[in-house]
């Protein structure tokens, strides 16, 4: 869920763009602003977590609010949810929290569904990010279509943020030259976690293209120059602290999106609950 409502923490950085009208359905070119809540699931509760997280997505669409998001549920890593709204810039993400904050009927509904909350959740983070179109690379993902996610973590130390940047230009120009399907779009986080970590996101429709991609990033890595390869290895050996990956499928019980996106794939979207015995 965003739980936009819940605090709002306009930035000092600005996301890219001027532009502050309310988001409208899921986007088709990588977006300059994220809102990721991040809630850590309690032990043997996803199951329930699940459900209980689908009357949010009920309470938006029956208040028909414009901000839209997807839940991505951990399938490696610790157990956890991440919903991810996309924005504009962050004028529009204050804008959509206004709207919402000003309805109170959807006020008190939210409020009753995060006490609800408490049962199967151990912690929340919330997380600010915008983009970097110039260390993502590929084309844009049709967000309707994809079902599993890689997302990799990078923590560099500080100052070696242009390091860093060069580093990922690099791969990224491998890859390029390369007969490759890799693509990603990269993150710089502004706030809710420390300084210097970067977001890079991945979508495959299927889970066995994950091994076409470490495959496909075998031969790009092939094809570096020594230089090249240099570079990268000083970068990451020099300015990075951590990297961490992990994968999450789509959850579509607990995503927000517009009825095109569920018709492009009605089976997946509005799955039919099991028949009950009598």
């Amino acid at each position: 869920m965003r739980k936009t409502f819940l605090s709002l923490t306009l930035l000092a950085l600005v996301a890219g763009g001027t532009a502050t009208a309310l988001a409208q359905g899921l986007p088709t070119t990588q977006p300059k602003f994220l809102s990721i809540f991040r809630e850590q699931v309690k032990v043997g509760r996803s199951a329930d977590h699940s459900k209980w997280e689908a009357g949010w997505p009920a309470a938006f669409e029956k208040a028909k609010d414009p901000g839209y998001y997807i839940a991505l549920v951990s399938v490696t890593g610790p157990s956890e949810a991440l919903y991810v709204a996309p924005f504009a810039s962050q004028g529009a993400f204050g804008e959509l929290t206004a709207k919402e904050e000003a309805d109170p009927v959807l006020t008190e509904e939210l409020e009753r569904l995060s006490r609800g909350d408490a049962e199967f959740v151990s912690d929340v983070t919330r997380i600010q990010a915008v983009g970097r179109p110039e260390l993502s690379h590929g084309e844009y993902p049709d967000i309707a279509m994809m079902r599993f996610w890689e997302i990799t973590t990078f923590r560099v130390k500080p100052g070696h943020g242009e390091e860093f940047a060069a580093a990922v230009k690099t791969w990224a120009a491998a890859v390029g030259r390369s007969p490759s399907s890799i693509r990603w779009r990269t993150y710089e986080v502004v706030a809710g976690v420390p300084d210097g970590t970067y977001l890079i996101f991945s979508t495959v429709a299927s889970f066995a293209e994950f091994d076409k991609a470490i495959t496909d990033g075998e031969t790009a890595w092939k094809s570096l120059t020594f230089e090249e390869r240099s570079t990268l290895q000083k970068s990451f050996a020099e300015g990075v602290l951590s990297s961490t990956t992990n994968r999450y499928r789509l959850d579509p019980v607990q995503s927000y999106v517009p009825a095109e996106t569920r018709q492009k794939d009605p089976a997946f979207w509005m799955p039919k609950s099991p028949a009950k015995k009598p």
